[in-house]
């Protein structure tokens, strides 16, 4: 992680003394962090190439010489100061004018260890930004037909994120993945349909090398249009393949790919930009039983990513008794739910841990029962004002992150 650290001192002060008191203060922020700062000083020339750009406000009496580096700075601007020599109180100076100037700002004031915090939560809020700019997301057929509240708004995504959301007729899909045998897979896949060929149950056995077809057809999909992730319209390779897409995109989300069923634009927004954030896969799920008093709450879907699960095994899809399905057993312990609307203006994020995988035959294979940290979010949220039906499960804490790139947009 490069962090910048620019630095305004006032002629005023006594340079050797604040320089004192300086090194002792970034010192213990650099412990806290766990690496060093990227020293510039008082030259701005490189200022927003960085992960993060930090001015730290060495002394009162630097307002002036904020003005004369204002024009120049772009985005939202970090302001550190210790408090000592009235630094704290030219740092509220500065962020006034910022704000009465319409221009976003914040001060960085605390202990070492609250501004260590926010220092590499804002550092991986604007990686993750950088890094979606350009990304191009392909919806591989149209949103499946129920999905009446989940249609993609386009120009939200690129004006925000700076993603292009690209359409690929279904049919590219299905001839590719009806004509060819493709082979060799890459090393993970190839792990996987080793195992699929010699565990496979009976009544899965017909549909495993249809399932590792339309994986490798997606695959070239994402190869030959460049997509950094994807949305299947998978209901449709019910009728003309005879089989589904849960296993491909079981594989492809556990590559690193986000890959969401249903055509669901959304979610896929959702994994993307958790998989931006944290590094981490996202399982996509329904939410098929809620206990508004007890706080759980029931997900389920036939594909989990395979780098989520501790243990898993293979199944048919639960509404069509055909193909190759997961039912997948993950860890317990802490998860976080998110959700982003289709405009990117709402976004539910709440915490819980996860307490029991099931198996029931009633719903679909992967079944996570989670208890949410508050209890009422599942009453006044789900119950009252869902962004859909499809809500994304990543493990870990994650919900500081999570809000705080939703707000930077």
């Amino acid at each position: 992680m490069n962090i910048a650290l620019y630095t305004l001192t006032s002629s005023l002060h006594d340079r050797k003394a604040v320089d004192s008191v300086s090194h002792e203060f970034l010192s213990s922020i650099e412990a806290a962090l766990g690496y060093g700062f990227d020293f510039r000083g008082d030259d701005f020339s490189e200022y927003g190439n960085s992960d993060l750009d930090v001015i730290f406000i060495r002394t009162g009496g630097s307002e002036g010489l904020f003005l004369d580096i204002f024009p120049v700075l772009p985005g939202n601007i970090l302001l550190l100061t210790s408090g000592k020599s009235n630094s704290l109180a030219a740092s509220l100076e500065i962020l006034s004018f910022l704000n009465q100037n319409g221009r976003k700002g914040e001060v960085l004031h605390g202990s070492a260890e609250y501004i260590a915090g926010r220092i590499g939560v804002l550092a991986k809020v604007r990686r993750a930004r950088s890094e979606l700019r350009g990304r191009r997301l392909g919806i591989i057929g149209k949103p499946s037909d129920w999905l009446i509240a989940s249609q993609p708004d386009r120009q939200a995504v690129k004006d925000k994120l700076g993603m292009e959301l690209f359409d690929i007729d279904i049919r590219d899909l299905i001839d590719q993945a009806k004509c060819y045998s493709f082979a060799p897979l890459p090393e993970y896949a190839s792990g996987i349909a080793a195992k699929l060929r010699q565990d496979t149950p009976e009544a899965v056995r017909k549909y495993v090398e249809g399932a590792i077809n339309i994986y490798a057809a997606l695959k070239h999909l994402v190869s030959g249009y460049g997509l950094s992730g994807l949305t299947l319209r998978c209901f449709d390779l019910l009728d003309a393949l005879g089989n589904t897409g849960c296993l491909a995109l079981a594989i492809l989300n556990a590559e690193g790919i986000p890959s969401s069923c249903e055509g669901d634009v959304p979610a896929l927004l959702s994994m993307t930009i958790g998989n931006a954030l944290t590094g981490m896969s996202g399982f996509q799920a329904n939410p098929s039983q809620i206990d508004p008093v007890s706080g759980n709450i029931l997900l389920a879907h036939c594909t989990v990513p395979l780098n989520m699960v501790e243990r898993y095994s293979y199944d048919t899809h639960f509404e069509s008794g055909i193909g190759v399905a997961l039912h997948g057993e993950m860890a317990p312990g802490d998860v976080t739910i998110f959700k982003t609307s289709a405009d990117l203006e709402r976004l539910f994020c709440e915490e819980a841990t996860l307490v029991e995988n099931r198996y029931g035959r009633d719903l679909c294979r992967t079944q996570v029962l989670l208890k949410l940290d508050r209890h009422e979010v599942l009453s006044d949220y789900f119950l009252r004002n869902p962004i859909g039906n499809h809500h994304i499960v990543f493990r870990g804490k994650q919900k500081g992150i999570f809000e705080e790139f939703m707000k930077s947009l």
